[in-house]
C-alpha cells in the first residue's frame, strides 16, 4: 500500500533527526484558553509543593518521604515501617487512580499535574522566552556566533537555572529529612553538614541537567508513562486529537485563499499552517494521530483554535475527543474496563480507610529474650524474661506507661526502671522485663499471653508473647 502524499509516518522519535543527531525543539510560546487554566492549575501545585514540606497537622509534616529512616508522612499521617502495608496501599492507590484517568482521559497528568512539565513549561520555559524571547528569536540566538549579546543571554539563564535547581533541590531534601532539620542544617550553617550539601550540589547538577539540556527526553524516553498509555488507551479514551474527518476532508489539506470555498474544493479545514507544531513542547504533529511523545498540554488546541478563529472557521480542528467521537460522533460513557478501575478503586480506598480506622497511635512488641529458657522459682512461680519496644506514633509524649498481665494471673516487672515510664513523641521505648506466672496456670510447654500497654488508667494497646515453661506429661 502506498503511503499518501500528503501523509508522513515516522520510524523513529521526533526529537532525532535522521543522522541520529538531537533535533532541539524551539515551540512557540503558548497562549490562549487552555494555557491560562494550566498556569493557574501550576501555580497552585507549585504552591503546594514548596508549602507542603513546612505545614503540619498535630505537628506532623503534611507530606515527608524519609527513606533513610523508613518514616513516612501522607497528609499529615506518620507511616512507621510497621506500617509499610498502609504505605503500599497507598501507592497501589495512586497508580489505580492514574491508570483510570489514563485509559479515560489519556496522558492528561502528564501534561498537567506532572512535575516535570510544571517545571519546564512553567517555569524554566518562561525564563526562557523572557531573556532570549520567543521561537524565532531562540532559533537565531542558536545559530549565530558566540558574541556578546549571546554570552550576556546564555549567561544569565544558567545562573537563573543554577539558583532554581538549588531551590528545588533543597525543597526535595525537606521532604526527605524534614522541614525541621533542613531549617536546622541551614542555621548551622553548610560547613557543619558538609555531605548533605554534596547531595544538594549533586541534586542541583542534575535538575539543572534535566532542565536546561535534557527537558522533554525525559519525557519521551526517561519516563515510562508514555509507553504506559500505549496498553492503557483505546478509542474511547479521550485525548487531544486532530478531527482528521473535518480537517482532510476529500481532498486533503490546503494552504489558506481569502475568498475561496474550500468544501466545494473538496478540501479539509486544516490550512496546513503548521503552528500546532511550532508550538508543541515535544516537536511532534499532532495530525498523525496519537504519538507516545504527546503529552496532552493542549498547546496546539489553543493555537489551533486562533487560526480557525482568524480565518472564521469553527474552532475544535483540534480539541479533547476520543476516536470514536470523531468517527461517529459517540459520546464519552464508561466502558467496562472504566468501571472494573473505578471498583478497585473504590475496594482499596475502602480497605485503607478501615486500616487507618484500626490503626492504633502506638505499636507494641514483646519478644521472649533470645536463648533464654524458663526459670523455675520458689512456690512453683515459673519467670520468662522479654524485651518490649514501644513506638509513639503521634507528636506528643506517651506519660505513665505500664504494662499489665491480662491473661493469667501473675506479675510483670521491669527491669531496671521505674513502674511507669514515658514514651517519646515520635520515638522509641525498648526496655526488658519479667513475666512470672504460677506453674498451676500454665497447660505445656508454650503458652501465648497477652499484655496491656496503659498509658494512666487508659488501655492504649495490646500485644502478644509467647511463655515458655515446663513440659507436661500425662
Amino acid at each position: 500500500m502506498e503511503t499518501p502524499k500528503n501523509e508522513s509516518y515516522r520510524d523513529s522519535i521526533s526529537t532525532v533527526t535522521k543522522d541520529g543527531k538531537r533535533a532541539w525543539v524551539f515551540p512557540k510560546k503558548p497562549n490562549g484558553k487552555f494555557y491560562s487554566y494550566r498556569k493557574w492549575v501550576s501555580y497552585f501545585l507549585l504552591a503546594f509543593l514548596f508549602l507542603a514540606p513546612f505545614i503540619k497537622i498535630n505537628g506532623n509534616q503534611f507530606l515527608m518521604f524519609n527513606v533513610l529512616e523508613r518514616r513516612f508522612n501522607i497528609f499529615g499521617f506518620p507511616f512507621w515501617p510497621q506500617d509499610f502495608h498502609l504505605f503500599v496501599i497507598s501507592m497501589i492507590i495512586g497508580v489505580i487512580f492514574i491508570a483510570l484517568f489514563t485509559v479515560a482521559f489519556g496522558r492528561i497528568f502528564c501534561g498537567w499535574i506532572c512535575p516535570q512539565t510544571i517545571f519546564m513549561e512553567m517555569v524554566f520555559r518562561r525564563i526562557e522566552y523572557w531573556i532570549e524571547g520567543d521561537r524565532g528569536k531562540q532559533m537565531r540566538l542558536a545559530k549565530q556566533p558566540w558574541n556578546a549579546e549571546k554570552i550576556r543571554k546564555k549567561s544569565l539563564k544558567a545562573l537563573i537555572f543554577i539558583i532554581i535547581s538549588f531551590l528545588i533541590a533543597n525543597i526535595f531534601l525537606a521532604y526527605l529529612v524534614g522541614s525541621d532539620r533542613l531549617i536546622q542544617y541551614i542555621s548551622e550553617g553548610p560547613l557543619s553538614h558538609i555531605s548533605t550539601l554534596i547531595s544538594l550540589l549533586i541534586f542541583t547538577a542534575v535538575f539543572y541537567f534535566v532542565f536546561a539540556w535534557f527537558r522533554e527526553q525525559v519525557c519521551i524516553i526517561a519516563c515510562p508513562y508514555g509507553r504506559l498509555q500505549g496498553a492503557l488507551l483505546d478509542t474511547k479514551s479521550i485525548v487531544v486529537a486532530y478531527d482528521h474527518k473535518r480537517g482532510e476532508s476529500k481532498n486533503g489539506r490546503k494552504k489558506f485563499k481569502k475568498n475561496e470555498d474550500r468544501n466545494d474544493l473538496g478540501y479539509g479545514d486544516c490550512i496546513d499552517c503548521f503552528q500546532c507544531v511550532n508550538v508543541c513542547p515535544t516537536g511532534i504533529d499532532i495530525r498523525n494521530g496519537t504519538q507516545l511523545e504527546c503529552v496532552n498540554c493542549t498547546a496546539c488546541i489553543d493555537e489551533c483554535d486562533h487560526i480557525m478563529e482568524s480565518i472564521n472557521l469553527p474552532k475544535g480542528l483540534i480539541r479533547y475527543a476520543s476516536e470514536e467521537n470523531i468517527e461517529k460522533k459517540a459520546p464519552f460513557k464508561l466502558t467496562a474496563r472504566m468501571k472494573g478501575y473505578v471498583a478497585v478503586l473504590t475496594i482499596m480506598i475502602g480497605l485503607l480507610t478501615g486500616m487507618l480506622f484500626l490503626r492504633n497511635d502506638v505499636e507494641a512488641t514483646v519478644l521472649r529474650l533470645p536463648g533464654q529458657l524458663y526459670e523455675h522459682k520458689d512456690n512453683n512461680i515459673i519467670s520468662n524474661v522479654f524485651t518490649y519496644k514501644l513506638v509513639n506514633k503521634t507528636s506528643n509524649d506517651i506519660h505513665d506507661v505500664y504494662f499489665k498481665l491480662m491473661s493469667h494471673n501473675g506479675t510483670l516487672k521491669l527491669v531496671a526502671t521505674q513502674d511507669s515510664f514515658i514514651v517519646p513523641n515520635q520515638g522509641i521505648a525498648k526496655g526488658t522485663l519479667f513475666v512470672e506466672i504460677n506453674n498451676s496456670a500454665l497447660s505445656g510447654d508454650r503458652n501465648n499471653i497477652k499484655i496491656g500497654v496503659y498509658s494512666g488508667d487508659r488501655l492504649i494497646e495490646t500485644t502478644t508473647a509467647n511463655f515458655l515453661g515446663p513440659r507436661s506429661y500425662k
